[in-house]
């Protein structure tokens, strides 16, 4: 999402400078630990100014485990947030990121620790809604839990910045290294 500072990155073995920045930045969208939201309305977090059908914004909210909880709310999709979405607890804001995220339809997703605040059992309900909408496109996790992980095609293994392991959950966990130290005793 910013130039490189050294090296070069490609898409499909296309540099970035031949892509160019913009159009980068409107085929990934990133959802956050710590998502930022403004103090306006959950409709105005979910839109940013764009003009989206109301269906699709409930429908986003639905794949995000948020839906029901916004119909709970009294003024719904028009309740306001407050100051980075004080109003809200850290797993709804974390959703409403989520939803923002599928509203934009990006052919890249990072989700960087993106539902480190919900609990368990509302993880596993999300990842499962999600499995349809990430379908067909570049999805990296970066994440702790095993619960994330184990979805993924591929894991790499970061220690002091530098890959040193990488293959699937089931491969790692048995292989000799950090990644079984972490995870081989929580084995499902």
């Amino acid at each position: 999402l910013y130039p490189p500072s050294q090296g070069q990155i490609s898409f499909n073995n296309v540099p970035v400078s031949d892509i160019g920045l913009e159009t980068v930045r409107e085929n990934i969208a990133t959802v956050l630990q710590q998502p930022a939201l403004f103090n306006d309305s959950i409709r105005s977090n979910l839109t940013m100014g764009r003009k989206i059908a109301e269906e699709k914004l409930w429908h986003s909210l639905d794949i995000a485990q948020l839906k029901q909880t916004i119909e709970d709310l009294p003024d719904r999709l028009d309740t306001i947030v407050g100051r980075n979405g004080i109003r809200l607890s850290g797993g709804q804001r974390q959703r409403l990121a989520i939803a923002r995220m599928i509203l934009t339809e990006p052919k890249v997703v990072i989700l960087d620790e993106a539902t480190s605040a919900l609990d368990t059992a509302t993880e596993e309900r999300l990842h499962r809604a999600m499995q349809t909408f990430l379908k067909g496109r570049t999805t990296l996790i970066i994440a702790h839990r095993l619960s994330a992980i184990k979805q993924a095609d591929r894991a790499y293994v970061f220690d002091g910045g530098k890959v040193i392991d990488e293959g699937h959950h089931e491969e790692l966990v048995v292989r000799d290294g950090l990644y079984q130290q972490l995870y081989g005793q929580r084995q499902s």
